[in-house]
């Protein structure tokens, strides 16, 4: 046995010791017991994404959530309360009512839930936003982000308070504390793909994992939509789609009006002095798009990548962009600018920017990246600078 495999082995052999003292901790939720060949909550191979939910052994079927723009997971109802949530990676969760049975035949693969669904590990913080607007919280007792990095209130009041806790990030997770408190579910985004054999550590003490697709969604308002995935894990599907309404009023209202195709630039100055922009194929320049605008960087990036940016010099973002009708700067990445005069003294070249000699330069807040939300309220933001509104802005600041 090597050096570093005996290491993993010890941490092992004291975490189950901790889980057989401890009996999982509290504040826990008390996962489903064992049904089938494989213990509740264990994560192994699983069912082909899109099978037949009728299939499903002694489920009795009755309907599937009906999505307008995700494509990456799915949703079916079974009679009794039962819901089975399936992802695009094959993940499959089977969420059992509060005093319901584990139902026959499930199989290894299946991620088994009852609910009240409580203690989750929330490594995908975009998705912090998501149970914020279904006043579930609570159910997130481990945080992969530390109190003063959540710009979202309800988050940070309940780290303050103690009743969430900080349990390292995606590739530094704190084992001890994770088993201690009785994890039912890590939710983590794709940085987790770096980092595999902190899914396999977590998998062998009996918590199962999955990978919050929500970023790799084709349309925009396919992120906020992952707001139905949480709330039928939750049990608040109703209040799920009453949110959701809110989004696709905004696209409806937006894309009936008239189109402007005013050029956009929305961009970010590097410690190193570089203007990292979005790759065409990312959410951004859609909701630009979206909101009768149009994206200045046509076709730029590589869009298999499944990267949102890329890196200019600034000669060639100068060349690019000094045209744009208006230029948004992405505050989101470094606390952002509160001035005209802070942007030129990062970057002195936009000075001969028309959108800057014109008085049309915006910034973001600071908090739009942890706003799964914010996917609807941007784009009538933008749809507002494009018509020249000075009021009304959630997430955009013009900057003078």
């Amino acid at each position: 046995m090597t050096r570093g495999k005996r290491r993993i082995t010890t941490g092992c052999l004291f975490l189950i010791g901790l889980l057989w003292l401890g009996g999982c901790g509290s504040p826990s939720s008390d996962p489903a017991p064992p049904g089938g060949e494989g213990e509740a909550g264990s994560k192994t191979a699983s069912a082909a994404f899109g099978e037949s939910a009728a299939e499903a052994p002694e489920l009795v079927y009755e309907d599937s959530l009906e999505l307008r723009f995700a494509e990456n997971f799915s949703v079916d109802h079974y009679q009794g309360g039962y819901t089975r949530l399936a992802l695009r990676d094959g993940t499959e969760i089977l969420v059992v009512p509060e005093d319901g049975e584990i139902p026959a035949g499930v199989g290894e693969g299946v991620i088994v839930l009852r609910r009240p669904i409580r203690n989750l590990y929330l490594v995908a913080s975009a998705s912090m936003d998501l149970f914020d607007a279904l006043g579930a919280v609570d159910a997130v007792t481990l945080s992969g982000q530390k109190e003063e990095g959540w710009y979202i209130a309800s988050a940070r009041e309940a780290m303050a308070e103690g009743k969430m806790l900080y349990a390292g990030k995606y590739n530094q997770p704190d084992y001890e504390r994770i088993v201690s408190q009785g994890c039912t579910l890590a939710i983590e985004n794709h940085m987790i793909s770096h980092a595999p054999e902190v899914v396999e550590m977590l998998e062998s003490f009996g918590i199962p994992v999955m990978i919050d697709d929500s970023s790799y969604e084709p349309h925009p308002l396919g992120r906020g939509e992952w707001i139905k995935f949480y709330g039928a894990l939750l049990g608040e599907e109703e209040k799920a789609e009453q949110i959701f309404a809110e989004q696709t009023d905004i696209l409806e209202r937006v894309t009936a009006e008239e189109r402007t195709d005013q050029t956009v630039a929305f961009f970010y100055i590097t410690s190193n002095g570089m203007a990292q922009v979005r790759q065409s194929s990312d959410y951004v320049p859609k909701v630009i798009e979206l909101a009768g605008g149009r994206y200045i960087f046509d076709g730029i990036g590589d869009p298999d990548s499944h990267l949102s940016t890329t890196n200019l010099q600034l000669e060639e973002f100068y060349s690019g962009a000094r045209d744009a009708d208006f230029l948004i700067y992405n505050s989101s990445i470094d606390g952002g600018v509160s001035s005209l005069e802070e942007l030129l003294d990062k970057c002195a070249l936009l000075e001969d920017f028309r959108a800057v000699q014109e008085g049309r330069v915006f910034c973001t807040s600071d908090d739009l990246y942890q706003q799964s939300l914010s996917i609807g309220y941007l784009m009538e933001d933008i749809h507002r600078m494009l018509l020249g509104e000075e009021t009304g802005f959630h997430f955009l600041v013009r900057l003078t």
